[in-house]
């Protein structure tokens, strides 16, 4: 076991890896089998000294780009289906051979957004995963290509892997890309620096957030910014590292000077259920508008529950236990939170005193940032 490893395992004990279209694939959107072995014989160096070890990669359509062209006639949705489909087989059985070589068995996780929308789902899902790492199985998690389309897609895995990391309770999460972190600038020009660390209070980092995407991948640095931000709100490391260096995540957790960009974690920790409702912004099924009383008394520094004497207007429909968003009267978010009542019933109470809270405190996350980013 390797003594540095070892002394770091109370402070990595789970982490998740998050594996970059642009790291997995090259040019020509073959896989990297080369670059995906190296990053396997570092998760297997972290696997043996006791660290357990979640990845997530991208590169299913990409590998599937090598493998089949589909017809014009195929439509570009079920293009990307066929390609997902084909690409998959490929990437995981790669995968499953490359960590077979190191006698360590690995076991594919295929999630969507529905995956994460009800608590119950949320709950099997995290139950899997725990249940394979007791069984020394790697989980390797990518969205489901095949089914998620449109409006039911992750903006990117930068999303899925925040997700999975909050959902597991991990230490860290290392977002591995093709460069080394967040600059000041364009890597390469004259006086641009590497961001080396941005602390939970750190402003004005969006600045040199660049729109850049990859060929192959949906995202690009705006948002792994914006997920790592809210993921280290909860507590939890990320850092943002180049996946083409060798060793790059067993050198950042042996505490060697390695170029990357570490986001600071909050001191202040969340629940499981609040931190569900955090990451649950793009699955909330209406919103709440609430006077200035009811928006004074959330933002106070009292825990409060959000009262339907407080709410002015209600807008899109839900059930009683769907995650829903919450805004004052000029639109500003506020935050999250677990209606205790249907759509319907809500309106008929909207202004009345009711002794029973619209959204009670034990489920209600609130928006770091109230007052500055707009609801809808």
């Amino acid at each position: 076991m390797n003594v540095e490893l070892k002394n770091r395992k109370r402070e990595f004990r789970r982490i998740t890896v998050k594996i970059g279209s642009n790291v997995v694939t090259m040019d020509d959107g073959s896989l990297n089998t080369w670059r995906i072995s190296r990053i396997v014989e570092d998760i297997a160096t972290l696997y043996r000294n006791g660290i357990e070890v979640i990845l997530v990669t991208s590169g299913a359509v990409a590998a599937g780009r090598a493998e089949i062209t589909p017809s014009r006639k195929t439509n570009i949705v079920e293009a990307k289906q066929i390609l997902a489909a084909v690409g998959q087989v490929k990437l995981m059985g790669s995968y499953q051979y490359l960590f077979g070589k190191y006698g360590i068995p690995a076991g594919q996780v295929l999630a969507t957004k529905e995956s994460f929308m009800d608590r119950r789902h949320y709950l099997n899902m995290k139950n899997c995963i725990l249940a394979m790492l007791e069984n020394n199985v790697i989980p390797v998690v990518n969205e489901n290509d095949t089914i998620s389309v449109n409006e039911l897609m992750f903006t990117d895995n930068d999303e899925l892997s925040c997700l999975i990391s909050s959902m597991m309770d991990c230490s860290a999460l290392f977002i591995l890309t093709n460069v080394d972190g967040i600059y000041t600038g364009l890597p390469g020009d004259d006086g641009t620096e590497l961001i080396r660390k941005i602390e939970p209070d750190s402003k004005g980092i969006e600045q040199y957030i660049f729109s850049f995407r990859s060929e192959f991948g949906r995202g690009g640095m705006h948002t792994k910014y914006s997920s790592a931000r809210k993921l280290s709100s909860e507590g939890i490391n990320v850092f943002i590292a180049n996946g083409l260096r060798d060793s790059i995540v067993t050198d950042i957790i042996r505490g060697k000077e390695v170029p990357c960009t570490h986001f600071i974690p909050s001191p202040e920790k969340r629940n499981g259920v609040k931190k569900w409702i955090a990451h649950s912004q793009h699955f909330a099924r209406g919103s709440v508008f609430v006077n200035t009383g009811a928006r004074e008394a959330l933002l106070g520094p009292k825990a409060s529950s959000l009262l339907l004497v407080g709410v002015t207007r209600i807008e899109g429909y839900f059930e009683k236990g769907d995650i829903i968003r919450i805004a004052d009267e000029e639109g500003n978010w506020l935050g999250l939170g677990k209606s205790e009542f249907d759509s319907e019933k809500a309106r008929e109470n909207i202004g009345k005193k009711n002794p029973k809270p619209l959204v009670h405190y034990h489920y209600l996350v609130l928006n770091e940032r109230s007052g500055v980013e707009t609801a809808i």
